[in-house]
């Protein structure tokens, strides 16, 4: 096998794995880089070289690498039993007690009953089938359509990808789901209507309002969108928008989904995504954050206007008032237990406090170095969820010739300097552990700062 000079790469790796949206043909001339271990923010090579984790994981390592109190309850769980299933009558203590737990979290929203899966776009997945069912219970079978916003992300199962926004990742598998359609989203940076982040919110609304009215109010199930999108480009919506669609949705008795995978407990600098903007949805989708990545994990929540639908007289385990629907390793007991100590940390050490602070400071650095650099067209975000757009041209704000791989350059040079970005069509995703702190924000700013100057 032939030695690859980048740290803790394996090429034997490259020629047996396909990888998640990445090229094999890029990645046989660049082999992945290989991490070892990780501890707090910062995760090492199998060199031992650290690099501050900018993209916590995938989103998701909410509490930070290599968590005592996590890794203890797994370990505990484990002495007990390591997997038992929640079908045909049986359960596990670990996933009764996360129940109770997120239930508690989500008091304020009005969550009624919690369902288990494997992971975001499974937890997407189950949300619809819950929304399409839930209208087959109370009589009105026809509603069955489900609306998102263009740019969403929901995940890549088949009906999660039918809600997608993102071009580029629905064109290889269409066609796809029938019943799903997009309407426009509220892109402050990048909308062809106005500038006025109020005026943008309202027409959005009205838009989602006539697309309902369109297609027949007793047609549509659902309309779901994430609070702040996240790999669309991390679009944060104007503060009237989530009002001004549960309106919406409550006046054409539509459910309102909450895709909460990234942006719940803590990321953007509120408990829940939903209730930054101050709105009670009628289910709310979980996963990432929920145990830090530490266990596959996705969650489903419903208030009690939908659950209340599933209880009825009839008395059998299994009949047409269940909902059909499961995974194998939905409610994994190591899974829930490192979920229960994972939201113990965020709510003992306040880390979506922290992520407020932390990243009101972080964006004001990078918003510091936005002039300075010819690239950075926006920066954006709430919390520590952060955005930073490279374009063409500041003023036309036309986007780079993504062959010309600026964004890939610039972070190749923040790698090489010892921090972790992702780029997305030429936007850096920022998205570290919430437990970051100012002195992680500088060598992250500095990092950028001097890989742009090197590209200029």
């Amino acid at each position: 096998m032939t030695k690859d000079p980048r740290p803790g790469a394996d090429q034997h790796d490259v020629r047996h794995m396909l990888y998640p949206f990445a090229n094999p043909s890029h990645l046989s001339r660049h082999p992945p880089l290989v991490i070892e271990r990780g501890a707090g923010v910062y995760v090492y090579d199998g060199n031992g070289k650290r690099y501050l984790d900018g993209q916590g994981g995938l989103w998701n390592v909410n509490v930070g690498h290599g968590r005592e109190e996590i890794k203890e309850a797994i370990r505990a769980q484990l002495d007990r039993i390591s997997f038992y299933s929640i079908f045909g009558g049986t359960s596990n203590r670990p996933a009764i007690e996360l129940a109770d737990v997120l239930c508690r979290w989500t008091a304020q929203e009005g969550m009624a009953r919690v369902f288990f899966s494997s992971g975001g776009s499974e937890a997407n997945e189950a949300a619809y089938k819950l929304a399409r069912q839930y209208w087959r219970q109370v009589g009105q079978p026809m509603r069955h359509k489900i609306i998102s916003l263009k740019r969403a992300y929901h995940g890549v199962t088949l009906g999660a990808l039918s809600a997608n926004g993102i071009t580029p990742y629905r064109a290889p598998f269409e066609p796809l789901l029938a019943g799903f359609i997009q309407v426009e989203t509220p892109h402050v940076y990048r909308n062809p209507f106005t500038t006025d982040p109020q005026a943008l919110g309202r027409l959005c609304a009205q838009l989602l309002e006539r697309e309902i009215e369109f297609q027949g109010p007793d047609s549509v199930a659902a309309f779901v969108a994430e609070p702040v999108q996240g790999a669309g480009g991390v679009i944060v919506p104007p503060a009237n928008f989530w009002p001004l669609v549960r309106e919406v949705c409550d006046r054409h008795r539509v459910l309102l989904i909450a895709d909460e995978v990234v942006t719940g407990f803590g990321r953007i600098g509120s408990e829940m995504g939903s209730r930054l903007w101050g709105v009670k949805p009628d289910m709310m989708v979980f996963a990432k954050g929920i145990n830090s990545g530490y266990i596959p994990l996705g969650a489903t929540m419903a208030n009690a206007r939908v659950c209340d639908a599933f209880v009825t007289t009839d008395e059998a385990l299994f009949s047409s008032n269940a909902f059909l629907h499961g995974n194998t390793y939905a409610g994994h007991p190591l899974a829930c237990v490192a979920a229960i100590a994972n939201l113990e940390i965020i709510e003992k050490e306040k880390l979506h406090l922290n992520a407020g602070k932390v990243g009101a400071y972080l964006m004001e650095r990078l918003q510091s170095i936005q002039d300075k650099h010819r690239y950075i067209g926006d920066v954006r975000g709430q919390g520590l969820m952060i955005g930073v757009e490279l374009v063409a041209d500041k003023k036309t704000r036309a986007p780079l010739d993504l062959s010309l791989n600026v964004g890939a350059r610039i972070s190749d040079a923040c790698r090489e300097a010892g921090v972790l970005l992702r780029n997305l069509a030429d936007t850096f995703i920022i998205s570290p552990p919430l437990t970051f702190t100012h002195a992680n924000a500088d060598e992250m700013v500095d990092a950028i700062d001097d890989a742009m100057s090197q590209l200029d």
